[in-house]
This record gives structure tokens, sequence and C-alpha cells, in this order.
């Protein structure tokens, strides 16, 4: 009898032992799904919200966020104004400064804690070890693909591809208005985009920043030699002894902001060159701001957009 009770117990035992054991692997198994689960839901709920700590190393990365509705926690700032942006500075205003591109601070960068860091390629595809470190990274090339498809890819990072969608539709709608108002003013003219800085002339090319959006976006007509140009660069530094060559019926004029730029500009005004130019003569030369029209970003082609269609809504 003692025999029979002895092995009952042991039985018993070696039952709840195995059950024990298939509880416990179960209870592991489950709590490494939940880590994983969890962690996507978290990252897809923050992104969602915008509550998702995203650190912006790229001034143009920067402002797709902010067409989405998501402030970065931290964005480099614009090399030459040593600030954000102006166009976007009052949307930057709980936004950590993260110092130029080209020379991050990344001790500032650090202290954030960001969940996410986005990297512009050109700038920051030899150093991404050193942002691996501090978070993980989604690395964009900004010269593969249009500002559309650089803002759909963040869209799709963040659960906003709807806003993206209908961000692009938006632009493209106010677009064809924008067509219509020039043609309206200039016809089938030609039309070219120069920058005067205080020590050169710059006539844009196709590439990005101007060139897509005069180019391809509104389908202005390039005028002559600008086709001819270096596509892999954004400007060719010329003589204003060359500008006639170019023969334009319209002229976009961006004039940097600092003295010594304002004052070539006046001394170009009143140089005959520039007087008999036929863009002059008609009057079709146009100034434009460096913010937002050099701006390659969903938000800053929006804003250049909105300018010119104020701006051929007056003639």
């Amino acid at each position: 009898m003692l025999k029979k009770n002895l092995m009952l117990f042991m039985s018993i035992c070696l039952v709840l032992v195995l059950a024990a054991c298939g509880n416990a692997n179960n209870s592991s198994s489950a709590s490494e799904g939940s880590t994983t689960d969890t962690s996507n839901a978290t990252q897809d709920t923050n992104s969602a919200s915008g509550d998702q700590r995203i650190a912006s190393m790229s001034i143009h990365l920067t402002n797709d966020l902010l067409s989405l509705g998501i402030t970065p926690v931290g964005s480099v700032i614009g090399g030459e104004a040593k600030a954000f942006l102006s166009h976007v500075a009052d949307r930057l205003q709980n936004t950590t400064p993260l110092g130029p591109v080209k020379d991050p601070d990344m001790e500032a960068l650090l202290a954030l804690k960001p969940d996410v860091i986005y990297l512009d390629e050109e700038f920051s595809g030899d150093d991404i070890a050193k942002f691996e470190k501090i978070a993980p990274v989604h690395v964009f090339n900004l010269d593969d693909g249009t500002w559309r498809d650089h803002l759909k890819d963040i869209g799709k990072l963040v659960n906003r591809e709807k806003e993206a969608e209908q961000y692009i539709q938006d632009y493209a709608t106010e677009t064809e208005e924008v067509k219509s108002l020039i043609h309206d003013t200039i016809g089938d003219g030609t039309v070219m985009a120069i920058r005067v800085t205080a020590k050169e002339l710059r006539v844009f090319s196709t590439r990005r920043p101007m060139g897509p959006i005069l180019y391809e976006d509104l389908g202005l007509t390039p005028s002559k030699g600008i086709e001819e140009f270096d596509s892999s660069k954004p400007y060719q530094v010329v003589s204003r002894e060359v500008l006639p060559d170019f023969d334009a019926d319209a002229i976009f004029v961006v004039v940097n902001s600092d003295d010594e730029a304002q004052n070539m500009f006046k001394e170009l005004q009143n140089n005959p060159i520039w007087q008999g130019l036929k863009a002059v003569k008609a009057g079709h030369v146009y100034p434009i701001g460096a913010q937002p029209w050099l701006d390659y970003s969903s938000i800053g082609n929006k804003m250049a957009m909105d300018e010119a269609k104020e701006m051929f809504s007056k003639k």
C-alpha cells in the first residue's frame, strides 16, 4: 500500500513539473513576442501621433516632416543662415538646433535621446556608424527621385501615407493654376533663373533646387544654353557679359540678403548689358527669395508655388 502511494505521489510530482516547464516555455515565448509587438505598436502609435522622437540631419527632411504635421525633436540648421530656415522657423520653436549638416552637434543629438535619426546620404553617408550608436537611422538619397518620393517614403515610416498623397495632390492642383497664370503673362516664352551673391553671378541649371520647380512642375521652357549645363550641378557661374546669350523672355532673380550682394545687384541693374536684356525691357523680371525657393522639399515647393500664384495673379 505504501509503495502504491509513493508511486502515485511521484507521478503527480512529475506531471506538475512538466506542466510548470510547459507554462514557463509558453510564458517565455509570449514574452518575446510581446516585446516585438509592443515595440512595433509603440513605434506606430508614436509615429501616427507625431510623438516619435525624430532627429533630422537634413533641413529638407525636416521640412518634409513638417508637411506631414510632425515636428522633429531636433534638426540641423541652414548653413548660410546659421539658424532654422526663415520660412519654417516659427514651426520649429520647440525643436533643438543640431548645428549645420556638415558639422552636426553630436553632443546635442546624444542628449536628445531620439527614437530614430533621419540622414541625408550626401552629407552623412560616410558617417552612418556614429549615428547608429545613438539611435536607429533611416538614410535618404535626396538625389534619388523627387521631393514627392521623399515625402511618400517618410509617410510610410510615420504612418501618414494618406496625408502625403493628399499633400502631393493639392500641390499638383495649385501648380496647374499657376501654370495658367504664368502663361497668361509670358506666353510660351523661355525662362532662366539667376542668383546674385557678393562675389558672383550664378545661373541655375535644370537640377534641384530651382530646376525642377521651373522646368518640370511648371513646365516652363529653359532659355538657350540652360540644358547644356552640367546637370549634376545646381548652377553655373557666369559673367554678366554672357547674359544676352541666354535670350530669356523672363528671368527669376534671387539676390542674397547681405549688403554686398544687394549692392552687386544694383550695379547690375544699372549696367547697359542688363538694361538691354529682352526680359528686362519687357518687364518680365521676377525677384524671389532664397527661401522658400531654394528649399527643395515639399513645404519649400508649396510655399514657392504660393508665392508664384500671388505674384502672377497681380500681373
